[in-house]
């Protein structure tokens, strides 16, 4: 029996309120669960760094400058997590910008107050998705690092030394400002949307730059330079899928719009 259109209307919004439920309810799971997921990602972060060490072929003893990077690893997220749960503290009180980017669609602004009424204002719905990506970032960067970045002690070549320096400010810079990014979302900070698009920009200059840095170096061998290669252009592809994928959501989103930007269709 074929639906008319007001039962495929009223399909649709069923559907549409159970979705809202669900990622209502994965939003609260994730606010009450933060101390659980940075502890969570404490345990696995210093195993994997410990297989890691240990899985390594060590020439000398290990001193702090073999374990340095896997300490900014691990606390680095960790670091910027909690400063950013003190900064945002109070997010939603912050004032908006003077100046307006996202220039596309019909808006009307409205106070704060009548923003916070609004039955769309929140990080729930879709942006429930674009938080639990930003958050994934952490752990795959750290995936990636771990798997392409052996321990290292004593005296190495100098192309290794730069590799291994800027492969860990990658890592470490990346997942503490998606960490950030990932509360200042949670907490509905006003400047959300220019802080993920300036963290893109950021991600995209940094696999630049170690292209860079490190194909200056003298004694770079070929197939680390490919496979460096290799990293770093998915790593600028993951991110320009993001951008294809969010920016259209976060400029033209009636949610994004009312709950950052505290303004509704006009």
């Amino acid at each position: 029996m074929a639906f008319d259109g007001t039962q495929a209307r009223t399909t649709y919004l069923t559907v549409q309120q159970k979705l809202r439920a669900k990622s209502a309810s994965l939003l609260i799971s994730i606010e009450s669960g933060l101390p659980r997921i940075m502890t969570i990602w404490f345990a696995l972060a210093m195993t994997g760094c410990a297989i890691r060490i240990a899985a390594s072929p060590l020439r000398a003893m290990p001193d702090l400058s073999t374990f340095a990077p896997y300490i900014l690893l691990v606390g680095g997220p960790l670091l910027s997590m909690g400063l950013a749960l003190y900064w945002f503290r109070q997010a939603d009180q912050l004032p908006q910008p003077v100046y307006r980017l996202a220039v596309a669609g019909r808006w009307r602004d409205v106070s704060a107050n009548e923003a916070r009424r609004h039955p769309l204002y929140g990080s729930s719905g879709i942006m429930v998705s674009l938080l639990v990506g930003m958050l994934l970032n952490v752990p795959v960067r750290a995936l990636e690092y771990l798997a392409a970045m052996p321990a290292l002690a004593g005296h190495v070549p100098e192309w290794l030394s730069t590799l291994r320096f800027v492969m860990t400010l990658d890592v470490v810079l990346l997942s503490s400002l998606y960490t950030i990014a990932f509360v200042a979302a949670l907490r509905r900070v006003p400047l959300f949307p220019r802080l993920l698009a300036a963290i893109w920009l950021v991600d995209v200059t940094m696999q630049l730059g170690i292209a860079t840095a490190v194909a200056g170096t003298h004694g770079l061998p070929g197939p680390v330079a490919e496979a460096l290669r290799t990293l770093l252009d998915g790593n600028v592809k993951k991110v320009l899928i993001s951008v294809c994928l969010w920016l259209p959501y976060l400029l033209l989103s009636k949610r994004v719009n009312v709950t950052f930007r505290h303004r509704v269709e006009a």
